[in-house]
């Protein structure tokens, strides 16, 4: 990701200009100064501009003065100025200020913010092109967030209790949070897990639980059907004794004429099994007529029905109309008066308005058109009103006939036993038919052909081949290769250090986040080895190995810069700088600290610009002084610090950064 630091900028409370920094990008900027100078608040403040969730920034004169902290970072959009008010008593705030363009200007004063953290996240995970999803779909801890700008942090600041620790690699994995989180992302920095790996994990866990649903519906189905199957043969005796089917009817063998003649019995009407009228009473023969007759009044009484009920409908329409228009007609009727008033004499309103005349006309013709209106509807009501009841008078008397043949109907039945039991043989037969007609329908609905089935398959299709996408053994592969990668770059770049074991092969170990030392005989983790000496040129070189391989990863989100806070601790004492007289010094410690600088110089000129460190330390140009592509940002020392001194007029203590 092209994502480097150009300036570094602190608005103060007082009346005076910011304090800049600036930074040159693709090279090794460094920061030389003395203890208590603020070179340690130079990575909180910047990891504070970067939207951290709390400020780590020193208390005391530095926050007491200043009131905006900010960077200038350069992207492939441009530049870009995050600024970030001090929080005050408070851990962190969220309001910031965003300035976007070719390049920046700094502003002198900061009034107000205009966006705020997580506006300024969500464009940094953009920048970044970091997925929306999680790592893994089913999972509620760390891994089912989603990978964001500010986990990638830990690959890009070296802070000083960070640099040389034997237990802690990467910054911020000394808490369970950030720990946890860069465990389950690793595999997606170290490309193993990719975008499409990402999104076909998450479809295939979509499609996994869609599948199952569809599973155990069909699953249900099948059994039904299998039950069903089971009984197809009593369903045809049954439809014999129903007199659906001759009594001689020869039951099939085979499961495919066994299911023709179901399907074929199931359109089957109560009908064809009655036995003939000459067969029983003739009592049955009028049942059956008084039935249809039933029916087709039944169906006569529905249609006169709906019709009046649309009539009363438009007759409602037809009154609410008319009230509106006789409202009109009130309203306007004050018109006609007015105008004869007018032609019997010379009134006031005339006099005053000789226009009036032609108003009151243009209401008069109004009145006069809406009279007729209200004429001709009151003639259309009388339409509707006659029709209506008319309608009235034939759905009474529909009701009359249907009431006379249903008597007659239960007059019948009561005197005939065996017209009793022929509506109830009928009844049995309409149920019978229905039972089998929904029998039919599901088990087609399970076949091969079926769309629950086809539903089914499809899935199983969809899951096999997103699979193969996320197949973990794959993953686990590309994850080997990277880490095989990044720990042949560290091998490469590690007998450039001062360290004991330099052509010893190491490994990075993910669950531990750590590395392990591979001798003849054993292997050693960092935290079983000693001298803080080897424990920097461990963290140097793996940190510097990410990097590249991350810069030969096209578009990776890792921003494209390091910084390290006072790498030459574990050789120089505390306090000490070339320029002091010191027997302490030895030659060696300083050859050594040199190496760093060499090495991460020679890391920036492999990139081409493309990769930028900011180194902060005590050692002077005396120790560096020569090495290619490395820069003098500033020397805080003699009274000048990361706080200009003119800033601290009146404080009682100078000596604080």
């Amino acid at each position: 990701m092209q994502f480097q630091i150009t300036k570094l900028v602190l608005w103060p409370r007082a009346n005076h200009s910011p304090r800049i920094i600036e930074f040159e990008a693709g090279k090794v900027n460094v920061i030389s100064g003395a203890s208590k100078t603020g070179k340690s608040a130079v990575i909180p403040i910047i990891d504070y501009c970067l939207c951290a969730d709390k400020c780590a920034i020193p208390v005391g004169t530095i926050r007491e003065s200043c009131e905006w902290f900010g960077i200038v970072v350069s992207t492939a959009e441009g530049e870009k100025l995050l600024a970030r008010r001090e929080p005050g008593d408070q851990k962190q705030t969220g309001d910031m200020f965003v300035l976007e363009g070719a390049t920046i200007e700094v502003p002198q004063r900061i009034s107000q913010k205009n966006s705020n953290t997580d506006q300024v996240k969500r464009q940094l995970n953009r920048l970044a092109g970091l997925s929306s999803l999680g790592m893994e779909p089913s999972s509620e801890g760390y891994a089912g967030k989603r990978t964001g700008f500010r986990d990638l942090m830990a690959f890009t600041f070296q802070p000083q209790n960070i640099v040389a620790n034997p237990d802690v690699l990467f910054f911020k994995a000394d808490t369970t949070e950030h720990r946890e989180k860069l465990k389950a992302i690793f595999p997606y920095v170290l490309n193993a897990v990719t975008q499409e790996v990402l999104e076909a994990r998450w479809e295939l866990d979509r499609l996994h639980r869609l599948l199952r649903q569809k599973e155990a519906a069909l699953k249900a189905v099948n059994a039904s059907v299998e039950s069903w199957v089971g009984e197809a043969e009593l369903w045809l005796q049954q439809g014999k004794e129903l007199g659906l089917l001759e009594t001689d009817y020869a039951l099939p063998d085979t499961w495919p004429d066994m299911l023709d003649a179901l399907r074929t019995l199931s359109e089957a009407s109560y009908r064809v099994a009655r036995p003939s009228l000459e067969s029983i009473e003739g009592v049955l023969g009028e049942l059956d007529g008084l039935r249809e007759q039933e029916s087709e009044e039944a169906l006569a009484l529905s249609r006169f029905r709906q019709r009046l009920l649309e009539i009363n409908r438009l007759v409602d329409s037809s009154q609410a109309y008319g009230g509106a228009l006789h409202i009109q007609r009130d309203r306007l009727a004050v018109s006609t008066w007015l105008r004869e008033l007018g032609n019997d004499s010379q009134d006031a309103l005339t006099a005053i308005a000789p226009e009036g005349r032609e108003h009151l006309d243009a209401l008069c013709e109004a009145l006069e058109g809406l009279e007729l209106e209200i004429q001709s509807r009151t003639t259309v009501t009388d339409k509707m009103d006659r029709e209506q009841l008319r309608l009235r008078t034939h759905a009474e008397e529909s009701i009359a006939r249907l009431n006379e043949i249903r008597a007659k109907i239960g007059d019948l039945e009561r005197r005939s036993t065996e017209a009793r039991a022929e509506i109830y043989r009928a009844d049995q037969i309409e149920r019978y038919l229905g039972r089998l007609e929904q029998a039919i329908s599901l088990y087609e609905r399970s076949g091969e052909d079926a769309e629950l089935t086809e539903e089914v398959n499809s899935l199983r299709e969809q899951v096999r081949r997103y699979r193969a996408i996320v197949s973990e053994r794959m993953i686990q592969e590309r994850l080997r290769a990277s880490l095989s990668t990044v720990e042949t770059i560290a091998g490469q770049i590690l007998p450039t250090l001062d360290a004991e074991w330099p052509d010893a092969p190491i490994q990075l170990v993910v669950p531990d986040l750590t590395i392990k030392i591979v001798h003849d005989t054993r292997d050693d983790y960092l935290w079983e080895i000693g001298s803080g000496a080897n424990w920097l040129a461990y963290h140097i070189s793996v940190t510097l190995a990410l990097q590249r391989f991350f810069m030969k990863t096209p578009a990776h989100p890792v921003p494209n810069f390091i910084i390290y806070d006072q790498p030459s601790q574990v050789y120089f004492p505390k306090g000490s700088h070339s320029e002091e007289v010191d027997p302490d010094w030895r030659d060696e410690d300083i050859e050594a600290v040199r190496k760093v600088f060499l090495a991460v110089s020679r890391e920036t000129q492999t990139a081409k610009g493309n990769f930028q460190v900011i180194l902060l330390d005590h050692a002077d140009r005396n120790v560096w002084g020569g090495v290619e592509n490395t820069v003098l940002v500033e020397e805080w020392r003699d009274g000048k610090k990361l706080v200009p001194i003119e800033w601290l007029e009146g404080s009682e203590d100078n000596n604080r950064p």
